[in-house]
């Protein structure tokens, strides 16, 4: 029987690569529910080609558009973020692909989670916001949760086989992005164009510009804690900036295995799809010959100290995370928006973790609550700027 994928954020890099998956192997896979926020006229498109069970578009305003572009297929087409957080329960669905923006991802994935959907996880802010929730929801309704970024994809084919040993650290790699040879006065004059050229990955913006700050490594290193049951110290970043080697596992006895490859998400996507198998879907093979050497450096936290805060929040805890999480959304934003400069990012982000109402022991209705504060008292603070 072919496995039936709903795809949340299909419109997205990660969206449109797992398509492509899908559309690689039609007789193993088919796409049951796609998502988008805004990008309506991809949307129809791709539901045209795919002709999916669901469709659901985000944004409310855009579904009568979606809804008579696609009236001459049996397509079910639904708005609002509400309508994405119910259409993941649908019963033939098997694999839910979680690739929405930032924090609009965590709600479906609790809804998929108990549900009882396998998950393949490309949004981790849904446990950098409320990773403890997320593993208490997934052992209760004992549910896979198989990662997608391509770091945590690496981390978990190295511990494949390895269930009985200790793991001694993490080697999180970093391609350390386009700034990483910069100096940080040269950081204060840095555009959006400049941010978006990243050496190696071709991903959407807002992921783009939190590599450039090193926050994509940062928040990471919090999804690998409450992925892999570690602590924060057992996570050590290493910039590699040739991005062949995606991550390593160091276990208790020295031994190191890596997992290498060329940077292409579709690897990690389909073996998201298909584990413990493995399809050979047409991507670039690594040739060890075309990379004469690999290097290895330590993260410049006094440069990048949007690295450094995620250490502190996930040090304190509770729901520091989510406060610098909805902080950084909203610094990314404006910052694409051009009305921030790229360093204001970090001042954003210290400014709200300073000056948040702290939670030990959040509930799910306190991180709504926190996202929700933080996003207004940002957006306030770059006011001031």
């Amino acid at each position: 029987m072919k496995r039936e994928i709903a795809i949340l954020g299909s419109t997205g890099s990660i969206g449109r690569q797992a398509l492509e998956v899908i559309e690689a192997y039609p007789q193993i896979f088919e796409a049951h529910t796609l998502t988008a926020n805004n990008n309506a006229d991809l949307l129809i498109e791709q539901a045209r080609k795919f002709v999916p069970d669901t469709v659901v578009i985000a944004n409310e305003e855009l579904y009568n558009k979606v809804s008579t572009a696609l009236e001459d297929l049996p397509i079910k087409v639904y708005a609002g973020s509400e309508a994405i957080a119910e259409c993941v329960e649908a019963e033939p669905i098997d694999i839910v692909l979680t690739a929405m923006m930032g924090y609009s991802g965590l709600y479906p994935t609790i809804r998929a989670i108990k549900a009882k959907k396998k998950i393949a996880l490309a949004n981790k802010e849904t446990l950098v916001v409320a990773g403890e929730l997320i593993n208490k929801l997934v052992l209760e309704n004992r549910v896979e949760i198989i990662p997608v970024d391509s770091e945590h994809s690496a981390i978990f084919q190295c511990l494949t086989g390895e269930e009985f040993n200790k793991i001694d650290k993490i080697l999180l790699t970093a391609s350390g992005g386009p700034f990483l040879r910069y100096t940080p006065e040269q950081l204060l004059s840095v555009t959006k164009a400049d941010a978006l050229k990243h050496p190696n990955w071709v991903m959407g913006a807002k992921i783009t510009i939190d590599s450039a700050s090193m926050m994509n490594k940062g928040f990471e290193m919090i999804e690998a804690k409450w992925l892999f049951g570690i602590e924060p110290n057992q996570v050590e970043v290493v910039v590699h900036p040739q991005s062949i080697i995606h991550s390593m596992v160091q276990f208790e006895d020295g031994a190191v295995k890596a997992q290498l490859g060329v940077p292409d998400m579709k690897l990690p996507i389909a073996y998201a799809f298909t584990y413990p198998k493995r399809l050979d879907f047409g991507g670039k093979k690594l040739t060890l010959n075309d990379y004469a050497s690999m290097s290895f450096e330590a993260p410049d936290t006094n440069k990048f100290k949007m690295l450094q805060f995620a250490y502190d929040a996930i040090e304190q805890g509770g729901n520091m995370p989510c406060v610098l999480n909805a902080a950084n959304e909203i610094a990314v934003a404006a910052f694409l928006e051009e009305k921030i400069k790229f360093t204001d990012i970090p001042i954003l982000a210290y400014k709200a973790m300073e000056g948040a109402d702290y939670i030990k022991n959040p509930s799910y209705e306190d991180y709504v609550a926190t996202d929700s504060a933080i996003r207004k008292y940002t957006l306030e603070k770059i006011k001031s700027l």
